[in-house]
């Protein structure tokens, strides 16, 4: 049975474009209220959801593959990209590296794709990686590229990609339908068939799943015409079973009805979520702008370190260890503290003795 590049029709993808209607206009609202919302926020907000937002999408693209890069490094190193202050962070290498993709990707979100932009992105994640032979380059060894599981002691193969000497031809069909002016109906719909497209090519030796994910990121931005900051890969890896599924159905097929809507489902999610955290950053200004003159530097110090974790704020909430751990204070100051934080209003407590726990108490 063929591959999908193996197909007459190959690489004419095709899906059911009324579908889409209604994700298409939910779509366009949501990028509508992003960008309404960012024309309210301050400089420090916008900075902060800038990194926020493309230090998301990198650690989860590379969570996806099973890399786990360090938060404080990967965003302080973004920070260092745009020339934000830092703390001092140590920069690791693949947080370095993956903060220059992720950059690159939101700098030059309006120029075209090139065979040197997309090489570019796999020497900076792979800079510093010795199993890579051909770094920024598309792979050239003439065994097969396959897709194989190993587990329970069995080989399967999931998918067979075109062969290496075929891959630089490959690549300029990509490329310019990925250029075309002739745009399909569905911005949607574009960036779900670029990354099976690309997927199907599977052009480098390693990182064509982050690689991938980043023309999403691109294919987006194009499509609304300016940089669209949503974090997909964080909602695929929360579905990572289903989207690897999906992808999976496309194999065999160039008709991807199913690979479109479900991805068109997980962006708009991704969108809601980038949506809340923008929300979030704007109510965590106002409430410290609230609380100036009301609460010590220590109080001040361990809303800022719950804020640091994002939405979810501390696993399990914040704890009185946790706050003696974070300003070394003593455990009786420690409860004062807490206490009154809870009066203001900004805190809720949970729980008893052993058991209590502090939440923030901000809605967005």
């Amino acid at each position: 049975m063929s591959w999908n590049w193996q197909l007459p029709n190959w690489p004419r993808f095709t899906y059911d474009i009324p579908s889409l209607h209604e994700k298409e206009k939910q779509f366009l609202l949501n990028a509508g209220k992003s960008f309404a919302y960012l024309k309210s926020t301050g400089e420090q907000e916008y900075g902060q959801y800038i990194v926020e937002i493309l230090g998301s999408e990198g650690q989860e693209s590379s969570r996806i593959e099973g890399e786990l890069l360090d938060r404080e490094s990967l965003q302080s190193s973004i920070k260092r990209q745009f020339g934000l202050p830092t703390q001092g962070v140590r920069e690791l290498a693949r947080e370095s590296g993956m903060a220059k993709l992720m950059y690159d990707v939101y700098t030059s979100s309006e120029e075209p794709l090139t065979h040197a932009m997309v090489g570019r992105w796999h020497e900076a994640i792979f800079k510093n990686s010795h199993h890579i032979e051909s770094r920024g380059c598309y792979r050239t060894h003439a065994e097969p590229m396959q897709i194989v599981s190993h587990r329970y002691g069995s080989n399967k193969l999931f998918f067979e990609a075109p062969s290496s000497v075929n891959v630089p031809k490959e690549m300029d069909s990509f490329i310019r339908w990925f250029n075309s002016e002739n745009q399909p109906p569905s911005i949607l719909g574009k960036a779900a068939i670029a990354h099976v497209y690309f997927e199907s090519i599977h052009p480098f030796e390693d990182g064509n799943g982050r690689i991938g994910r980043a023309l999403v990121e691109k294919s987006l931005s194009r499509g609304v015409g300016k940089p669209l900051l949503i974090a997909t890969s964080r909602v695929l890896e929360k579905n990572k079973k289903d989207y690897y599924k999906a992808l999976e159905q496309c194999n065999r097929t160039l008709e991807v009805t199913p690979w479109v809507v479900f991805f068109s489902d997980m962006i708009l999610k991704a969108q809601e979520e980038s949506i809340k955290l923008l929300s979030f950053l704007l109510a965590k200004s106002t409430l410290l702008s609230k609380l100036t003159g009301k609460i010590n530097e220590r109080q001040e110090k361990v809303l800022l370190r719950i804020f640091q974790e994002g939405l979810e704020g501390f696993d399990g909430g914040l704890s009185a260890d946790n706050y003696i751990s974070i300003t070394k204070t003593s455990r009786a100051t420690a409860t004062r503290d807490l206490s009154e934080l809870v009066q203001l209003r900004v805190l809720v407590k949970t729980g008893e003795l052993r058991h209590t726990r502090y939440w923030l108490n901000v809605h967005f």
